[in-house]
């Protein structure tokens, strides 16, 4: 992603950013000590000319920002979803900082982030491969069960009612979350400590201003990012029920079946019926537009070409105008996580505790467990830089929390990267006290919805990433009900309807889904020595740092991430050697 030099620092060195920024980006970890004393070094040289170590290399305003620290080996660590002790194979490196573009690339390499840890599985060692999986939102339709989720959201908003039982055919409640059930054990197993400063004094001021109030919201400052306001209004027919109809089968011959009664008829066609006869009643020629009797002729009563009578979008189903005595209001508002914004401060708090309360009911967590710092390292802190080009999403690209707020308070939270051709899905935490709302289905389908609003402004965001899909985990397979969607080949790195990989994955744990046999990975490493390294304050293609070091232990751990990151990134990224 190209950049503006006013946003990267001094003049005449249009691809740098000033030390603070630096530091600020990057805490104090080695790579920002380096990075910032170099600069220092280098301004402190009135006059003089920064001679590169290679005399090819291009530029750093031609370089991405990304910084990386790659982890040599792979990590072994219990499964989340098997729940065996040392089944799951990763390989991972630290992200200081990255571009959204080099990030897209990654995920499109089946890599994902976890706070600021990016790790990829090794698909055919690790115990429950995970295949990255995408919906294809311009042409998603909700399903029937998703159609249930959206109607309960409708009566709970518009008449307070709630849903007794679970809707059938919704997995996702108790197993959303599992989707990153591992990656706690991938970053506590770093000793990583997270850097709360990267949240500034602001911000832990106002937590702990919140914390002595126990209990009074912090106050609500109207956001001017991005705000979705929902005001819904159930459509329920006259005399419908408010709660679900049971079908009762007619019953077989010889089982006390009553044949002289006329069979029973559902409710809905029971009230077409009397809206057809009353109609007919009013008009002398007993014509009816745009309506059709439930088992009349078609020619009788030829249906108005309009859109009442399409099937309704996603759009049509989840933004319906409610009553003015609505008994609930629900807005989303998607505010910037990552450097955190004004909004994002200011409910910091409010958010951390709905996360609390989560861990602690859904996933048993001690109430020691989900702490501020544990909160903010793995949903709060990301290595994305945030990105506003001219042609992009109004509220740019990088990471975001998507608020859902009741009434005035917090009940969820879907944390959100905004990439050049997707909206990925990092997380969901909710109040546990609306689960009988599906927030999981309901913040899914809200999030396709929203990928479908930002492409009618930025045409080549076409999709949404749903992270891993994982086939030999019953409880997992959920995420291949939004159709369409394809999952990623793990060898060639290309997509493939989902449709065309389950019988193989009926059969095998780990497939190969590109049936191409003579397919390989068109991105792969193809020129190592041209990968960037960061070594000792200065910037070098690896054939340049190799020469210098003349130490071949370090090789293999390199090839292995160039054969990983990809070409691409290779050449774009840092990576940090000490």
């Amino acid at each position: 992603m190209a950049r503006a030099a006013s946003a990267c620092g001094t003049p005449g060195e249009p691809g740098l950013r000033a030390p603070e920024q630096l530091r600020a980006r990057l805490g104090d970890s080695q790579a920002a000590r380096s990075i910032v004393g170099w600069r220092r070094r280098r301004r402190g040289r009135a006059g003089s000319r920064c001679v590169w170590r290679a005399g090819a290399m291009a530029s750093w305003a031609a370089l991405s920002p990304s910084i990386v620290e790659y982890f040599e080996g792979e990590d072994s660590y219990r499964c989340g979803y098997c729940k065996n002790e040392s089944g799951s194979r990763s390989n991972g490196m630290w992200a200081h900082s990255m571009t959204v573009q080099d990030y897209q690339d990654l995920i499109d390499r089946g890599w994902r982030r976890s706070g600021k840890y990016v790790y990829k599985p090794v698909m055919n060692q690790t115990c429950c491969p995970q295949y990255t999986i995408r919906c294809r939102p311009l042409q998603f339709q909700p399903s029937k069960s998703h159609k249930k989720v959206l109607k309960k959201m409708l009566k709970f908003l518009a008449k307070g009612e709630i849903s007794k039982g679970n809707c059938e055919d919704e997995p996702m409640e108790p197993t959303m979350e599992e989707t990153v059930a591992g990656d706690f054990a991938l970053i506590n197993k770093l000793d990583i400590q997270c850097d709360l400063k990267t949240l500034s004094d602001d911000l832990k001021e106002s937590f702990e201003s919140e914390e002595k109030k126990k209990g009074k919201s912090p106050k609500k400052e109207e956001s001017k990012e991005l705000i979705q306001s929902q005001r819904i209004e159930e459509k329920l027919g006259s005399g419908e029920p408010s709660h679900s109809i049971k079908m009762h089968m007619a019953p077989k011959p010889g089982k006390g079946a009553d044949l002289s009664k006329p069979p029973c008829r559902k409710a809905k066609e029971i009230r077409k019926e009397r809206k057809r006869l009353k109609l007919m009643q009013q008009s002398p020629a007993g014509e009816l537009e745009g309506f059709q009797a439930q088992g009349e002729p078609p020619s009788l009563f030829p249906p108005k070409a309009n859109k009442s009578n399409q099937p309704k979008s996603l759009e049509d189903l989840i933004f319906e105008s409610l009553p003015e005595n609505a008994s609930h209001k629900l807005e989303v508002r998607v505010v910037r996580s990552s450097p955190p914004s004004s909004q994002f401060k200011a409910t910091f708090q409010e958010s951390y505790q709905v996360y609390k309360r989560y861990q602690m009911i859904i996933h048993k967590d001690p109430p020691d467990k989900p702490t501020v710092s544990q909160f903010t390292r793995f949903l709060c802190s990301s290595p994305l830089e945030a990105e506003n080009p001219p042609h992009g999403p109004d509220c740019g690209y990088g990471s975001f929390h998507q608020q859902y707020w009741l009434d005035g308070r917090i009940i969820a939270v879907g944390v959100i990267d905004i990439l050049p051709y997707c909206v990925s899905s990092v997380y969901l935490y909710y109040d546990p006290d609306y689960s009988f709302l599906s927030l999981g289905v309901y913040s899914a389908l809200r999030e396709i919805g929203f990928t479908r609003q930002l492409h009618q402004k930025t045409s080549q965001l076409n999709y949404y990433y749903m992270g891993f899909y994982i086939h030999s985990c019953p409880k997992m397979k959920y995420k291949g009900q939004y159709r369409p969607s394809d999952l990623l080949c793990p060898e060639t790195y290309v997509w493939v309807p989902i449709e065309q990989c389950l019988s193989s994955l009926d059969n095998s744990k780990y497939c190969r889904f590109n049936q191409d046999p003579e397919a390989v990975d068109e991105g792969r490493s193809k020129e190592p020595d041209r990968l960037q390294v960061f070594h000792k304050k200065a910037i070098m293609p690896y054939g340049v740092y190799k020469k210098q070091r003349k130490d071949p232990s370090e090789e293999a751990a390199v090839l292995q991430y160039a054969g990983l990151v990809g070409q691409a990134c290779s050449e774009r990224m840092l990576l940090l050697r000490t």
